[in-house]
């Protein structure tokens, strides 16, 4: 059998491992395109699906059960995987500038790395909170918590600080987990939103209803109490109360990676990269992004998971569109869209424009839509080598060229060759004898 591969023409490097990254490469491994690469580099080499976080955090799902593989991922659609740190961009050379690994290259880059927590504006948060945000570092610091508060020898009282979707469904979570974890009905948790409402970006019907199921389940709603300082045992509103708490989880203010600052790309007022419809960067047409990092030029969208998969069709394609010298096709945003708020048990409540409804059934739907988003990347029907059988057989590799075949397919599973087929490695390995 002879082996090829086939000459790498162009570079897409996606920087982040976030929902829409994973959905451009999914599709690139139902769709690939001749002579062109991609390269994924992520600090993890998991992805977390925020819509299923709030049921890991009630004990519903294991951690295993919400997580994207993204090294096996990009191995089955033949692309490299790196674990690194990104610390900036030579828009110049075109190079992503690694902390870890010399600069990798690139024709066109997407930009996908979700939101960083903003902290400062709370005293003591950087030191004492926990922040939601970045996902790949939860679960660790959530285990830690659960271990704390596992010891205590009281029920434990638990603060959230923020009141949109991701606060509500994770204050609702905490209660039943708490109620677990203390054997007992007595551990407290408590909301805090500095605004006069819970979900301030839904709709009055919708809000009565998760008002009142916070009330029903025992959540200690605070409104109009803006947090300003967290101390080792309690919490301080900007009225000068203070609440005594054993842990304090934030879910506010985010704001963009501080290693965009130094690229030159344009940026709104909280660091996130500026994008026109079509997803690309408003200050460099090489460069896109997408998910969190991202706000678009033409008006507020919110911070979502839900926007960033919407938006990996579009991206996906501009991406090939852009190499091809093509028009690009135009990210649309929703007026609305459907929001399912979980309620920490198996119950949610589901939210489209001015519509609201709930119960345990959409609980249920809203888990089989998400237990159908993970199965999309673990049940992967392109899951064959990079390097094809049928491509294996059109040209004759040197040795020199073997060793470099060798070479670069164990950088992409993080050299060890172990993932390779058996018959592409032995293939491989002949040709060095």
């Amino acid at each position: 059998m002879k082996l090829t591969m086939q000459p790498v023409l162009r570079d897409i490097v996606l920087v982040g491992g976030g929902h829409a990254h994973a959905g451009v490469l999914r599709h690139y491994g139902t769709h690939p395109m001749p002579g062109v690469r991609l390269t994924l580099i992520s600090t993890a080499s998991h992805c977390a699906y925020s819509g299923m976080l709030p049921g890991y955090v009630a004990g519903h799902y294991g951690e295993d059960d919400f997580h994207i593989d993204l090294r096996r991922l990009a191995q089955c659609v033949g692309a490299r995987f790196y674990r690194s740190n990104v610390v900036g961009i030579d828009r110049a050379a075109r190079q992503v500038l690694c902390a870890d690994r010399p600069p990798v290259p690139y024709d066109r880059l997407s930009i996908n790395i979700g939101s960083t927590p903003m902290l400062d504006h709370i005293a003591g948060a950087q030191e004492l909170a926990l922040a939601v945000k970045p996902l790949d570092q939860f679960h660790a610091r959530w285990q830690a918590l659960l271990g704390r508060l596992g010891g205590a020898a009281q029920a434990p009282r638990i603060a959230v600080v923020g009141a949109g979707a991701g606060g509500v469904e994770l204050a609702f979570a905490l209660r039943v987990r708490l109620a677990e974890l203390s054997g007992s009905s007595q551990a407290e948790v408590h909301l805090f939103s500095d605004g006069a409402q819970v979900l301030p970006t839904h709709s009055t019907a919708v809000q009565r209803r998760v008002t009142a199921l916070l009330t029903q389940r025992g959540v200690q709603v605070y409104l109009n109490a803006s947090v300003v300082a967290i101390g080792q045992d309690h919490l301080r509103v900007a009225d000068g109360q203070a609440h005594a708490m054993d842990a304090v989880i934030v879910t506010t203010h985010a704001q963009g990676a501080d290693w965009l600052r130094s690229t030159g790309l344009a940026l709104d007022e909280r660091g996130f990269v500026l994008v026109n419809d079509t997803l690309q960067s408003i200050s460099d047409p090489h460069i896109f992004a997408a998910g969190d990092c991202a706000t678009l030029e033409s008006g507020a969208l919110a911070k979502s998971g839900v926007v960033a998969v919407r938006q990996t069709t579009v991206l996906s394609d501009n991406l090939r569109r852009s190499l091809q010298g093509r028009a690009l096709a135009r990210y649309r945003p929703q007026r609305f869209w459907l929001a399912l708020i979980s309620t920490g048990e198996r119950y949610a409540v589901a939210s489209w424009g001015g519509i609201a409804f709930q119960g345990a059934w959409v609980w249920r739907w809203k888990d089989r839509i998400d237990q159908r988003f993970i199965a999309m990347f673990r049940d992967m029907p392109f899951m064959a080598p990079s390097l094809t059988a049928q491509a294996a057989s059109t040209v004759q590799l040197a040795p020199d060229e073997a060793a470099q075949t060798l070479a670069a397919a164990q950088m992409r599973c993080g050299g060890c060759a172990a993932k390779l087929a058996p018959g592409l490695l032995a293939e491989v390995l002949s040709k060095l004898r």
